[in-house]
């Protein structure tokens, strides 16, 4: 029997009420901490024959060559296999200063075939804003490689065209936080709920001596994701108060009923919450079986005819027992998986199933197909 092997979204059952508790810092976010983006354009050189003769790497081998004030002819065409045109891009985390390297990913953006070998050539890396914030240079790192033949058969291994260079950029500029500009900072939760939002106020009041049936409150719920918390201007003092803050425990909201189906890898995620109304529902199948085979027909020795070759089309039609299982009101997650198992349903027989309670209205939860 096919067993159907469902993933639990929630461990409460499983968990002590005491082991539910989680650190602020592993449930929400400080508003206006955040890694922002770079991206250029440069060239990488010292390739093995994998570079490109592309119209716009030309351009860029040319444009480099005149800032360092040579000038190639208009009329002659440099051979450049060993160049490559490739995107630079990188994540510039919070709080970074001018002086600090991070690391960059470098993509062909041409028909380069491999980057393998390559050094990366002074790249500027800008932001949104446009401005300049690193420089880009170093030696590639490449996990992957190509092996082309005469006859343009090809091995190729992982990403040969994409490569890493670790602390590849220096920081020039540093972003602007606006950490310490208010007397008040923003708790963002990563996944938004009103009653997850109530109990961390709560928590923070409770542990920092705040009393807001008497007016005083340090942290209040602004919306489903936010809480706005009290903290010190001075810097050194807010940067204390947030490091204490972060590592109160609170219990979260429960999460809301649902059912999460990836149609693509047959996957059921099925909530803590969820709850199924009296229901009864039948499971069976049809098994149909077509089968081809070839017959020679043999002309009789002394009749006029010719050898001829027919077909003879077999079809089964097999119908399995259908079972009918029950469901009685308030059916817990246990018991849908245990009775869905007993009829020895697959994945997708148990999507169909959960569609089908849906439809009927049997099925107290969110049905989302991904």
């Amino acid at each position: 029997m096919q067993r159907v092997v469902v993933l639990f979204s929630c461990f409460a059952m499983l968990l002590s009420p005491l082991a539910q508790a989680q650190r602020i810092k592993d449930l929400a976010s400080v508003q206006g901490v955040r890694s922002n983006q770079l991206v250029g354009y440069g060239l990488v050189v010292g390739l093995a024959g994998t570079g490109e003769q592309s119209p716009f790497t030309e351009q860029s081998f040319r444009t480099m060559l005149s800032n360092f004030g040579i000038k190639v002819p208009d009329g002659l065409k440099p051979k450049i296999k060993n160049v490559a045109a490739v995107a630079v891009h990188a994540e510039l985390p919070p709080f970074v200063k001018p002086g600090q390297t991070i690391d960059v990913t470098v993509s062909s953006i041409g028909e380069a075939g491999s980057l393998s070998g390559g050094t990366l050539l002074q790249t500027f890396l800008k932001g949104l804003d446009g401005n300049v914030y690193a420089v880009a240079q170093g030696s590639l790192v490449v996990s992957g490689f190509g092996v082309q033949g005469a006859d343009g058969s090809r091995v190729v291994s992982n990403t040969p065209t994409v490569g890493r260079i670790p602390a590849g950029a220096m920081v020039e500029r540093e972003v602007k936080s606006g950490f310490t500009q208010n007397d008040f900072l923003t708790l963002n939760l990563n996944y938004p709920d009103f009653s997850t939002a109530k109990a961390l106020a709560d928590t923070i009041n409770q542990k920092l001596g705040a009393d807001p049936a008497k007016g005083y409150q340090i942290a209040t719920p602004i919306d489903a994701a936010s809480v706005r918390v009290t903290a010190p201007r001075d810097p050194g003092q807010r940067v204390g108060f947030l490091a204490t803050l972060e590592n109160f425990q609170f219990t979260p909201a429960e999460a809301p009923a649902r059912i999460i189906i990836n149609s693509r890898t047959g996957t059921i995620v099925i909530g803590q919450q969820v709850r199924l109304l009296p229901a009864a529902i039948t499971h069976g199948g049809l098994t149909v079986t077509i089968s081809e085979n070839q017959n020679v027909s043999q002309p009789n020795a002394l009749a006029d005819g010719q050898t001829a070759v027919t077909q003879n089309s077999i079809i089964d039609v097999r119908a399995d027992d259908s079972r009918m299982f029950k469901f009685d009101p308030g059916v817990t997650l246990e018991q849908l998986v245990r009775a869905v198992n007993e009829v020895g349903a697959a994945p997708g027989d148990l999507m169909a199933i959960l569609e089908a309670l849906r439809e009927a209205g049997a099925l107290q939860g969110e049905l989302i197909v991904i």
